[in-house]
């Protein structure tokens, strides 16, 4: 979500050279891009995670810190680091360490007001002196994930065939998290189409994905450490998603690489506002069955009965996928 603002620095920078700091995982997403000339993992927690980073940062001399995390700890890293102007939102305390506040927006009551983490980020490169940057999302792939893609997709389980990506993983919490018989369930419907079905996931949830590819009882389901000798990285899956006919998945991350890569996707919503993280895709499609103690923000559900997830039926969701494997078809032709 953060790549139109990135885009848009970059431009606005007229060469000067761009440097992304950050946790492993977001740089891993944007690896294989051109937005920054170089990355620095802000590391172990604690101090000395954050004068190792600021050392590191500060050696490189910089003159605009463009903070699009709200973390405390990147705004104080920047600060240490000698950057002149630290331009982010002001949230969470930090206010004293940025040099140029961007207030979140409110609502009627005053209180923060549901607005999307990529009009945000938006709003900060527009503070560094950017030009509004726009919703369209871009990320770049490795020589090296388009070829490990390439065997998997050219597996006997998926070869020839249109291919749907499930994506059954959740690092925000349990709370995210589709039932694996609804995934599975799934996966057995868009087999019996003809199409293979490619189920993703991190070394985390590798068990996970097998299981559901196991349960579905198709040769045309495969998990993706069964395709790929068993590596898995984000950049695998980028790629992977990058050729998909089409990416049904919880909300999180990989929802992104759709929009970045112009495949259609639906995004399975339970106690997240999809206010938050709305990017306006077009090829979008988000399915959520609102309850009475939801939308709660919450990784673990509070009330214990996990409605919010559990009440999405696969043979909805089925339907859905159906309809826009469709009409991506006419429009393919």
């Amino acid at each position: 979500m953060a790549t139109p603002a990135l885009r848009a620095l970059r431009d606005w920078s007229g060469g000067a050279g761009m440097v992304a700091i950050g946790k492993p995982a977001p740089l891993a997403t944007l690896a294989g891009s051109d937005l920054f000339d170089e990355s620095i993992t802000t590391g172990a927690g604690g101090l000395s995670g954050i004068w190792s980073a600021a050392g590191a940062l500060r050696a490189l001399r910089p003159r605009v810190a463009a903070l699009l995390s709200n973390s405390f700890r990147v705004a104080l890293i920047a600060s240490l680091a000698g950057c002149r102007h630290r331009v982010g939102m002001d949230m969470h305390g930090r206010g004293w360490l940025l040099t140029r506040s961007v207030r979140p927006e409110q609502d009627g009551s005053g209180r923060r007001a549901i607005v999307p983490a990529l009009v945000d980020y938006n709003r900060i490169a527009v503070a560094c002196g950017a030009p509004w940057p726009g919703g369209s999302l871009e990320l770049g792939l490795a020589p090296a994930d388009i070829a490990l893609a390439d065997g998997v997709f050219g597996h006997s389980a998926l070869a020839g065939r249109d291919v749907v990506i499930l994506n059954p993983g959740a690092a925000f919490g349990a709370a995210k998290f589709w039932p694996a018989e609804s995934f599975t369930a799934l996966a057995a419907s868009l087999a019996e189409t003809g199409r293979g079905v490619l189920v993703l996931c991190g070394p985390a949830e590798a068990a996970l994905a097998r299981s559901i590819a196991a349960a579905a009882g198709s040769p045309a389901v495969a998990a993706l450490p069964d395709l790929s000798d068993g590596k898995m990285s984000l950049g695998i899956s980028k790629a992977c998603v990058a050729r998909a006919a089409l990416l049904v998945t919880t909300d999180s991350g990989p929802r992104h690489f759709a929009h970045a890569f112009g495949r259609p996707v639906i995004t399975l919503f339970g106690p997240t506002h999809i206010g938050w993280t709305e990017t306006w895709h077009r090829g979008a499609l988000h399915v959520q069955k609102p309850q009475p103690c939801g939308p709660c923000q919450k990784r673990v559900c509070p009330e214990g009965h996990h409605r919010c997830m559990t009440s999405i039926l696969p043979g909805e969701v089925f339907a859905a996928a159906m309809g826009l494997l469709r009409g991506a078809g006419r429009r393919a032709g």
